[in-house]
């Protein structure tokens, strides 16, 4: 398979990337030169956002195309129009995020949506998404493929979810622990988000697919115990029920990454029906396993773990843990 990665040297395109390297596959990054590719693809440089930035993608031809783009989908819509009479499949990386607010648990891919137009700017995340899905739709029709990602975590992360328990883990001593061990949890490995990708591209599987693992694969304490243990034992969690969290104004999914308070936003982001993707040969890892790497990722680094530019950074102060040790 000929693979051309829109993207490829961060996150969720670098572990795709590295699939496809292992599969065998001849891999084209496509990327602006921020950060090198893995080794053993051939790279071409160019901004999409800039006029002309598409010219080195003018010749070539290619099975797949793995765009995770979620700026302005115009910047979708410009490649994918450039590259359908040259290339097999379009497989665009979304969210689950593109449905529409609020949604019950259980939803299915057929649930409602976002507007969102493949001639827009940049405005918001979920209708971005929408936009670059429907741009994907519009240039490759039935030979596009959706990856509605549910919350993406493992090696690679450059949001700072993970990497923040982990590295508060680390720190020992009294942690707070929101609401309930109990609480279940959606979520993807990288690994595992780009494996399915590939084997369902491969597949010739299109349209949209939920890709995110079941509805309690793990819990908020399995993930935190993972956590501690991988990081010398040393955090002693204090469980502070989510209505005394409210009181204390803590922000859900920012200042304790991942963690949302039972109730509409959490059937919302972990409530996904997954039939589908499972069924098309979805495996999710256990969470063991993605929080041991993921360590092991960040150990590597020797400093602190990459961020997005564009996204806030996580986790809460030690002035206000202590502020809510002492409610």
């Amino acid at each position: 398979m000929k693979l051309l990665m829109l993207g490829g040297t961060e996150f969720v395109g670098r572990a795709i990337t590295e699939d496809a390297l292992a599969r065998g596959w001849d891999v084209t990054v496509f990327h602006r030169g921020h950060h090198a590719p893995p080794p053993g693809t051939c790279a071409l440089r160019g901004d999409r956002t800039a006029p002309g930035g598409l010219a080195a993608l003018a010749a070539g031809e290619w099975d797949l195309v793995v765009d995770t783009w979620s700026g302005a989908p115009t910047a979708v819509r410009d490649s994918a129009r450039l590259l359908a009479g040259r290339a097999g499949r379009y497989v665009y990386i979304s969210s689950r995020s593109v449905y529409a607010y609020p949604a019950p648990a259980g939803l299915t891919e057929d649930g409602p949506v976002v507007d969102g137009s493949a001639d827009a700017g940049a405005t918001a995340y979920a209708e971005d998404k929408r936009g670059g899905e429907l741009a994907a739709v519009d240039a490759f029709g039935d030979r596009a493929l959706l990856v509605r990602a549910g919350l993406i975590i493992g090696p690679y992360e450059n949001v700072g979810r993970l990497p923040w328990w982990l590295d508060r883990t680390a720190r020992g001593g009294p942690t707070p622990a929101p609401g309930r061990p109990g609480l279940p949890l959606q979520y993807i490995d990288v690994r595992d988000l780009a494996h399915w990708t590939l084997d369902a591209a491969e597949a010739g599987l299109g349209g949209p697919y939920d890709v995110v693992s079941p509805v309690g694969h793990a819990t908020m304490g399995a993930l935190l115990d993972a956590c501690a243990a991988v990081t010398g034992g040393r955090a002693e969690f204090r469980w502070i029920d989510q209505d005394r969290m409210a009181e204390a104004g803590v922000e859900p999914w920012t200042e304790l990454p991942i963690w949302l308070p039972e109730g509409e936003l959490h059937d919302y982001m972990f409530g996904s029906d997954t039939t589908k993707a499972r069924a098309a040969g979805l495996k999710c890892r256990p969470v063991e396993e993605t929080v041991a790497d993921t360590w092991a990722w960040l150990q590597s680094l020797g400093g602190p773990a990459p961020l997005r530019g564009d996204r806030s950074t996580k986790g809460m102060s030690a002035e206000r843990e202590a502020a809510l040790f002492g409610l």
